[in-house]
């Protein structure tokens, strides 16, 4: 029935500083950019390497969301990636905190956590590679 994630939805603060965050930073590929003059607000279309998307939405005075790792709702959003520590480095050059690596108790697989420009909880979670756990 269903064949995988299609895309994710994300509404932000300040457009062009998580425009900046996903395509620069994170380095997502534009698919299409709008303006929709009448809700005055930003649609853009973000692809990933797996063909996911991520549409990012500006709206003028979006409500504050609950961002806490234990609320109700979107807990985080999960990028998979081969090497951690290739993109925490990149991330930190951009002064972005990254927390410590830690080890799923399940998979044995290292993911680490940092967030987005509104406080949005992102990880990396790090694809199978040989290595001593």
């Amino acid at each position: 029935m269903l064949l995988g994630i299609h895309h994710v939805a994300l509404i932000c603060s300040d457009y062009q500083r998580s425009k900046y965050f996903y395509t620069q930073i994170l380095g997502l590929k534009i698919i299409a950019e709008n303006y929709r003059i009448e809700r005055d607000s930003y649609k853009l279309d973000l692809a990933l390497p797996d063909g996911s998307q991520i549409e990012l939405f500006s709206f003028p005075n979006p409500p504050t969301r609950v961002s806490g790792p234990e609320a109700c709702g979107l807990r985080h959003l999960a990028f998979g990636v081969e090497s951690l520590e290739v993109v925490m480095t990149h991330l930190e050059r951009y002064q972005i905190a990254v927390e410590p690596i830690r080890v799923d108790e399940f998979t044995g697989r290292r993911f680490t956590f940092f967030k987005d420009p509104d406080g949005l909880p992102l990880e990396l979670y790090e694809s199978k590679r040989d290595r001593a756990v």
